[in-house]
């Protein structure tokens, strides 16, 4: 099945090993450093990084808005691939409409990371209303360059 017109792919190559971004991308410690766009903080209840380990947070918005998200993990491939469904944090994300799958790969490429994240929408309507509504690719690219600093501070 062609699912283009509800992707969202966001890649990054980070001058850090595949381990230590692995390592940052699904320690709670780490994560709550760089997680979501420029402007946001976070507030984690749990994370258990594991097939069906749930992931619920807060993001704290610029506005004062906060945004209740879950995230219940279906593979995890230490240190190479994390696949999930992303959503507002309901008892059943599933039942959702906005709930989205993400695919995360980390391919090591020498000293440095390639990261892609792949998001899939259940249609290309609710892609583009998380485009237009909440600038998702200009926060997915935010979100990488918090990453990326992040990552510097841990290396120097």
């Amino acid at each position: 099945m062609n699912t283009s017109d509800r992707e969202i792919i966001t890649s990054r190559i980070v001058n850090a090993p595949r381990e230590l971004v692995y390592e940052v991308w699904t320690n709670p410690h780490h994560a709550i450093q760089w997680w979501g766009p420029q402007g946001f903080t976070n507030t984690f209840h749990e994370m258990s990084v594991k097939p069906g380990g749930v992931w619920r947070f807060i993001m704290h918005g610029p506005d004062g808005m906060n945004y209740p998200n879950k995230i219940v993990f279906k593979e995890v491939v230490r240190p190479s691939l994390l696949t999930f469904d992303h959503g507002w944090d309901v008892e059943d994300i599933k039942s959702d409409p906005m709930t989205f799958a993400v695919t995360v790969t980390f391919e090591a490429k020498g000293k440095t990371t390639l990261i892609t994240m792949k998001m899939v929408f259940q249609s290309k309507a609710v892609k583009d209303e998380v485009v237009e509504k909440y600038g998702a690719i200009e926060g997915n690219r935010q979100m990488m360059d918090k990453l990326e600093a992040y990552l510097h501070l841990l290396k120097n």
